[in-house]
């Protein structure tokens, strides 16, 4: 019996029965035999009168989006497939982004504070034999998504939207005047919040597999020595099974959590979820200091995240906008999920109302609601960096070799640079100054990286590299631009508005350093 095979048959569920499923879906990805759904018909025929303003399918994050719309007085309904609820395992974030919930109106500070389940500092970042970077206030807040989820829903259902639960979604016709959602539910529009495996984002990108694939597996156990600091991105080892293992770890309610995370492409050679657990369990106790038999494992944690070249996603079909993870709005580097929805929250939720206020419902129109992001396109070569081909050879301590030095040269920078990184936000200055002290302090290494990531890969970085330069000074200007806005008339405003959205977001100029 494997290590994996032990551990995970002392937990109550079908845990191993769950992860070997995975597995199944991840080897028919990568062997590209997922058949492509026909989920999504079109009709020339008018609908006539809808129920609903929105229609949501996906309640465990859309939730989020669907109480905000309802709070703003727009009809929603939101589908979910069971019951919607929040799992146990705490969602990590950072404290500044979590305002956004107070300014929609979402919950109140006392109820905010109530959803923190923990909190912790400081946290590491540190590459094999690289020196260690310490860090406060980033990532650092576990929100608990049972009280967060239930609570959101009370206020859904108070504010007048209807939660259909053990409804899953089925299929779509889409309407010149609105959508009908499983031959019932009919709308003026569709949000999908499916997520990755969406059967939408499925048919929309027509059986094409993915450009790179981020494993994860870990687990929240008991008997750890008292440890109220934690681990964004740590590396201890060098390149195994033709990866680079990355491991993140932090303190929760019931015990501590630890990841332990890679990066690679879709080949079908590639490592299993069950083999990464078991090499998560041989490593575990190295790397907290803790053997297997002195720990209580309370559940195992594992899974897979595609991602996409050409995201976010833009869909072929008008009245249909996905969001969150189905729309691949995340960057490679990054799960997406939580964090990533509640950062476009805001803008999402202003952008869906004007859109439905104005009539902006087609494919073009909605494809401004998920713009281009060079801060987020830029992340790519990141990527190919921190990953190997599935027969290239590099020297094993490479990656680990680039990341301290990379990293080191951000800290020598400062926090205004080092903590946005740190939460997947890229800025033209930062990424500029970083770069050009790492090429100066740095050269072999540098050189190194080239081979690895590819001449194509590099050109392209550069495109977008370049991008966010210019998004970055359209960003600035846009005090002078939003007058001017207010002006025009109000079909021409939303895609003003949506345009300096994307410069924003593009630029990583919603972020602000506290």
């Amino acid at each position: 019996m494997s290590l994996t095979e032990e551990i995970l048959s002392h937990l109550p569920g079908d845990v191993l029965g769950g992860l070997r499923r995975a597995d199944q879906i991840l080897k028919s990805i990568r062997e590209n035999t997922t058949p492509t759904p026909t989920v999504v018909t079109e009709s020339q025929q008018l609908l006539g009168a809808v129920d609903w303003d929105v229609i949501i399918c996906g309640g465990t994050l859309g939730i989020l989006i669907g109480c905000a719309l309802a709070v703003r007085g727009l009809k929603v309904a939101l589908l979910e497939r069971g019951i919607l609820r929040g799992r146990e395992q705490e969602w990590n974030i950072s404290r500044q982004e979590l305002e956004v919930f107070v300014e929609l109106n979402l919950l109140t500070a006392e109820e905010l504070a109530e959803a923190i389940a923990t909190e912790y500092n400081p946290a590491r970042v540190k590459f094999q034999d690289g020196g260690e970077i310490w860090v406060e206030n980033v990532l650092n807040i576990g929100i608990d998504p049972v009280y967060l989820l239930a609570t959101l829903k009370s206020k859904f259902l108070a504010a007048g939207g209807e939660l259909l639960e053990n409804t899953p979604f089925n299929t779509v016709a889409v309407h010149p005047d609105g959508v009908i959602v499983n031959s019932q539910y009919k709308g003026k529009l569709l949000l999908d919040a499916m997520g990755h495996f969406s059967p939408i984002t499925k048919q929309a990108r027509q059986g094409k597999k993915p450009d790179a694939l981020c494993l994860v597996v870990g687990s929240c156990a008991q008997g750890f020595p008292e440890n109220n600091s934690g681990d964004l991105i740590l590396s201890f080892t060098s390149l195994q099974n033709q990866c680079q293992y990355f491991w993140e770890a932090f303190p929760a309610r019931d015990g501590r959590t630890t990841y332990l995370f890679t990066y690679l492409d879709a080949h079908p050679q590639r490592l299993t979820l069950e083999v990464l657990f078991e090499e998560y369990l041989r490593l575990l106790p190295e790397y907290q200091g803790r053997e297997l038999q002195q720990l209580q494992f309370q559940r195992a944690l594992f899974g897979f995240f595609p991602s996409y070249r050409q995201s976010p996603l833009h869909t072929p079909w008008q009245r249909i906008l996905p969001v969150g993870d189905s729309s691949g709005s995340q960057s490679p580097l990054s799960f997406g999920g939580f964090g990533a929805m509640v950062r476009h929250l805001q803008r999402l939720t202003i952008g869906i109302a004007e859109a439905l206020q104005t009539e902006q419902l087609s494919a073009k129109a909605l494809s401004q609601l998920q713009p281009y992001q060079p801060s987020l396109s830029v992340t790519w070569l990141f990527q190919k960096a921190m990953s190997v081909g599935v027969n290239q050879t590099i020297p094993p301590t490479q990656i680990n070799q680039l990341l301290s030095a990379v990293f080191q040269e951000m800290q020598q920078l400062g926090m205004p640079i080092l903590k946005p990184f740190l939460q997947d936000i890229v800025q033209f200055s930062a990424l500029t100054q970083t770069l050009a002290r790492t090429a100066i302090h740095h050269p072999v290494l540098v050189a190194k990286i080239m081979p690895q990531v590819g001449l194509i890969n590099l050109l392209d970085w550069m495109l977008h590299y370049s991008n966010l330069g210019i998004y970055s000074a359209l960003n600035a200007i846009t005090p002078i631009i939003e007058p001017a806005v207010k002006n025009l008339p109000t079909p021409q405003q939303y895609y003003w508005h949506r345009l300096i959205d994307g410069w924003k977001f593009g630029s990583g100029g919603d972020y602000v350093l506290r």
